[in-house]
């Protein structure tokens, strides 16, 4: 493609663009898309020679649109969102445009030092000890996964990553059994096996019980296992729970444990400082990691994770081969050697552009006001009388059922509840997602997408307490 037709269709695909946020509502949120159905449409083997950009955007409107989940859609209530905004798809264009493969400060300067600054904006705009070091990940797996693997070779005075675990003891991590599966991947991944995921028992509220947590590492040193590391959550994907931090950081450091905060979620919520309480005890923290591509108008992929000590983090992963010396070794970050991933994007940017853009103040603005939405639908679900709160509601998530008056039997409602989320969802006017909570099955509504307002989320009410009446009235039937 030449330079002048690049031009030409790069104007006509940001008119595309502009027309796509604008009218988004006119899609369904919810592809209904069958299995298979696109790839009965696409070319078995690739073309063998190139075809008209023309061609290849049509198909993209009546081939690839249908198939797509609208995650930008302001009805778009299902489990957490991936909230872009105008200045970060911007950031993401110029991104692309540079082609960037910012691995060592030589490749980019300018993408390592702008992520340091970012990161330091983003630790102190979220009450974060100051002393903390940030690097940029592309999801909360990843960070975690690092996280872990840190933990894995303090705990074996870094021999783990010269000579293996054959001849450690059993090294244990504990979490909440609510917390997210990318934990159990994540330690699967580190070579520590799943039964050494101790899941703890949570209370009332969903959140990990440290008297739990203190019986479980008692009984594993008895057994001669090695305690290495707890996750402490701070906003679970099932419910929002809030892990008692300041108690689990006193235990872990009793046992000499390395504390871990999957804040993945919520920790945007820290930009606000009434929400600050959520991370109370965070100066014990080892590691903490939060997605701005979640809840901060920032485009997935970036994952913002910190460490108190970046020395270890370096230790665990660094590794210097002679085509990656630079002769600046010890001046400048590389962040080459702070993650997995030795290829990294320029993500520093799009962060930076939604920072200087929308600013502490306008982004805290936009929170609240997602904050104050669920709180709306709270009280619609407290105030009708087939409908229940199943899970507190700190933040923007509001867990609750359907349970029509007369039926009390758990997998009768649990059924009713699944019927209600499909046929909700098939209209293709909202979309909202479910999970388990003992054993019940619980409704998530999110408000957290970028673009919603208070006539979605009334109008998501609505429709909910509509088709549950026609339910109800099918019940009455029987």
């Amino acid at each position: 493609m030449k330079i002048n037709d690049f031009r030409e269709h790069a104007h006509r695909l940001v008119d595309w663009m502009a027309d796509y946020l604008e009218h988004i509502e006119q899609y369904p949120v919810k592809s209904k898309s069958k299995p298979g159905e696109l790839l009965a449409q696409l070319p078995g083997k690739a073309p063998q020679k190139g075809e008209p950009f023309e061609a290849i955007f049509k198909d993209f409107q009546e081939k690839i649109l249908p198939g797509i989940t609208h995650w930008q859609h302001p009805s778009f209530f299902a489990y957490f969102p991936a909230n872009a905004s105008p200045p970060s798809v911007l950031a993401e264009m110029l991104m692309a445009t540079l082609g960037v493969q910012g691995m060592v400060w030589e490749t980019s300067p300018a993408a390592t030092e702008l992520e340091e600054r970012v990161m330091q904006w983003l630790r102190d705009a979220c009450g974060l000890p100051s002393h903390w070091h940030g690097v940029i990940q592309d999801t909360a797996s990843t960070a975690s996964l690092c996280a872990i693997l840190s933990a894995r070779e303090r705990a074996t005075g870094f021999q783990s990553n010269e000579s293996g675990l054959y001849e450690q003891p059993r090294l244990r991590i504990y979490a909440s059994e609510q917390t997210h599966s990318s934990i159990e991947k994540d330690v699967k991944i580190a070579g520590l096996g799943k039964s050494n995921l101790v899941y703890i028992p949570t209370d009332e509220r969903y959140a990990l019980r440290p008297d739990c947590l203190r019986q479980a590492i008692e009984e594993d040193l008895q057994r001669g296992y090695r305690p290495m590391m707890v996750v402490a959550n701070i906003g679970t994907t099932g419910s929002t729970a809030i892990d008692p931090l300041a108690d689990i950081a006193a235990i872990a450091r009793q046992y000499d444990l390395w504390l871990h905060v999957d804040a993945a979620y919520a920790g945007t919520a820290c930009l606000l400082p009434e929400h600050r309480y959520m991370i109370d005890g965070i100066e014990q923290a080892d590691s903490y990691v939060f997605n701005p591509h979640k809840w901060m108008l920032t485009n997935f992929d970036c994952s913002a994770y910190y460490v108190s000590d970046k020395e270890t983090l370096l230790r665990t992963f660094s590794i210097l081969p002679e085509y990656l010396k630079t002769g600046l070794e010890g001046q400048v970050n590389n962040y080459r050697d702070w993650g997995i991933a030795l290829g990294r994007r320029f993500r520093a940017l799009k962060l930076w552009f939604v920072l200087r853009s929308y600013g502490i103040e306008g982004l805290q603005q936009i929170l609240r006001r997602h904050i104050a939405l669920a709180r709306w639908f709270k009280i619609c679900i407290e105030g009708h009388p087939e409908f229940e709160l199943m899970a507190p509601v700190p933040l923007n998530l509001v867990c609750f059922r359907y349970h029509p008056q007369g039926v009390n039997d758990v997998e009768m409602l649990n059924k009713l509840n699944e019927s209600l989320l499909q046929r909700l969802n098939a209209g293709g006017k909202l979309y909202m997602s479910h999970t388990k909570l003992q054993g019940q099955y619980v409704l998530r509504f999110v408000c957290g997408q970028t673009y919603v307002q208070e006539q979605h989320v009334q109008q998501a009410w609505q429709l909910i307490e509509a088709e549950s009446r026609r339910i109800s009235k099918l019940l009455s039937l029987l």
